[in-house]
Parts: C-alpha cells; structure tokens; sequence
C-alpha cells in the first residue's frame, strides 16, 4: 500500500481491533479518568447578558451537560501512545517475514518531530526491539533532548544523530540501511503503526462502557491519534445513535 488512498481504505475497525488483540500483552491499559471541576465549569450555562453583542443576543441561554474524560496514555509505556504503534509495527514484521529474518537485519527509524523533536517514537520503538530481541537503530537530531536521547539509549538501541530536518534524518537512515540491511519503521503515516496506535481508542471505549455510561461519542481528541481513534471508536456506532449522543454533549479527550 503506497497511496494514501488504499491505506485509509485498510484502515478499518477490524484492522484495528486486530492490532488490539496482538499488543494487549505488551502495553497497559491506561486510566481513563475525568474531573469534576472541568465538567462543572463546562456545563454552567451563560447569562442572557453574556450573549448581548454576540450572535446568539436574545436567544435562551444554552443549558449543557459537559463529562469530559481523559485517556492517560502518559501513564504508557515510554510515557506515551507511541509505544503501541511501535509494538504493533514489529509484532507484524516478525509474522509477515518471520521471526530469524527480523532479528538478523534489525529494525531502524528516526525521531518523528520535525520542528521540535520529542523522541516518543524512537524511544518506543527501541523498548519494543529490546523487548522483543531486535537490534534498533534509531536516528534522532543532535538536538533532540538529552532525556530522550538516554531513554532511548536505556533501552539498548544505537543512537546515530544527524540534523534536525527530515530530509537529513532520512539521509542518515538511508546510509543505515545501506550498511545494515536494517528494516525501516516509519514514525509515521506507516499502516501498522497507525492501527497500533488506533488501539487507544479500543481502550477508552472498553473502560467507557465499564463505567454504566453505554456507548462512548468520540467527539474530541486532544491528541495525534485522533483520526486512529475515530476509526475505532466507530466500529459499532450507527449513525443515528451517533448524533444523539452528540446532543448529550459527552466528550472523550485523550
């Protein structure tokens, strides 16, 4: 799949659940947690002062009922979603290429940030290669901070540094290869890395439903998983269904 096209169109619930089910013993289940303050100031409604001068001027006061909740992928391994991307990648080589081919070549990547790198992604992909016994080969700008350079060295990876744009941090991973055979795992728009991530959405909504609350609306997403989760989230989700629970005004935040 190289075209964006064929990869939204792979991009199914069942793809994901599938990814769901192959890294559940490799991540946590991270807390789904909401807050009290939040949902109060949400739902106070506004006087019929406050709309004077605004287009809503002399129309009632909405009265909503916000719940926000928030998925604490901080409490992740690595401290972030990217792990489950990461797992999942090398989780589908080793079945799609098998398990000596993957060992003896290794696995490379380079850090996902190209103004300010953070690192997730390299750090994660190094904790799942040592995980799983693979070499890692990880390419990250000499800026990168010094936290994640050493998280990521923890975890037993190579550390080659290069400049910060990704034209040159491909240029690096490219003379990697060359020497290495090395496999690469994009840090992102990368098929199995999408789904992995997507698994978050899975997640919230099982932990959703556990609450006696029904069925989860993803209405909002304060993350870079928002369009995996979407995907989840909808599986079994009609559409009529959908747009009640919009009125509801239940919001799931990451």
């Amino acid at each position: 799949m190289t075209d964006l096209k064929s990869k939204v169109e792979a991009l199914t619930p069942e793809a994901i659940l599938a990814a769901y089910q192959l890294v559940q013993p490799f991540v946590y289940s991270t807390p789904l947690l909401t807050n009290t303050t939040l949902n109060k100031l949400a739902s106070t409604p506004q006087t019929p002062e406050s709309l004077i001068g605004t287009p809503y001027e002399g129309q009632p006061p909405a009265n909503p009922t916000f719940r926000f909740f928030f998925k604490c992928e901080n409490f992740q391994r690595i401290g972030a979603f990217k792990a489950r991307g990461a797992f999942h990648a090398l989780l589908r080589l080793i079945l799609e290429r098998g398990e000596s081919e993957v060992k003896k070549r290794g696995v490379i990547t380079h850090s996902s940030g190209p103004s300010c790198p953070r690192g997730n992604h390299a750090q994660a992909l190094a904790l799942a290669a040592a995980t799983l016994n693979i070499p890692a080969y990880i390419v990250m700008p000499s800026i990168s901070t010094p936290s994640k350079i050493a998280g990521t060295r923890s975890h037993g990876a190579q550390v080659i540094f290069s400049g910060s744009t990704s034209t040159e941090r491909e240029a690096v991973v490219a003379e990697i290869q060359a020497k290495t055979d090395a496999i690469l795992v994009p840090p992102y728009d990368d098929f199995n890395v999408i789904c992995g991530q997507g698994t978050t959405a899975l997640d919230m909504e099982k932990q959703y439903r556990a609450l006696g609350e029904g069925v989860a609306a993803f209405e909002r997403a304060q993350c870079r998983c928002l369009s995996r989760c979407a995907r989840a989230g909808r599986r079994d989700h009609p559409p009529r269904r959908r747009r009640a629970q919009r009125r509801r005004g239940d919001l799931l935040l990451r």
